[in-house]
């Protein structure tokens, strides 16, 4: 039986190794976690850095306000264009 699309996303996510930006847990830096792979394509450039930089600051204020996610806009799905027939 094939697994519907849903299904297939989830275990994608799951396989992807998830870390913080430091390695260290989000808990004692207040960083974003997201997967190894966007964290080094952040890392790479200065608009990646910048855009990395306010996620974790959104993450940050978000935990001192005692909330437990926070809309940073790092894992927005991405959108497809769709081709005109």
């Amino acid at each position: 039986m094939a697994l519907k699309k849903s299904q297939k996303s989830l275990k994608k996510w799951t396989k992807q190794k998830w870390r913080t930006a430091s390695g260290k847990k989000s808990s004692e830096t207040g960083e974003v976690y997201a997967p190894s792979a966007k964290i080094k394509r952040l890392k790479s450039t200065p608009a990646g850095r910048k855009k990395l930089a306010a996620a974790n600051k959104k993450k940050r204020e978000a935990t001192a306000k005692g909330k437990q996610h926070a809309r940073h806009g790092l894992h927005k799905k991405k959108t497809k264009k769709r081709k005109k027939k």
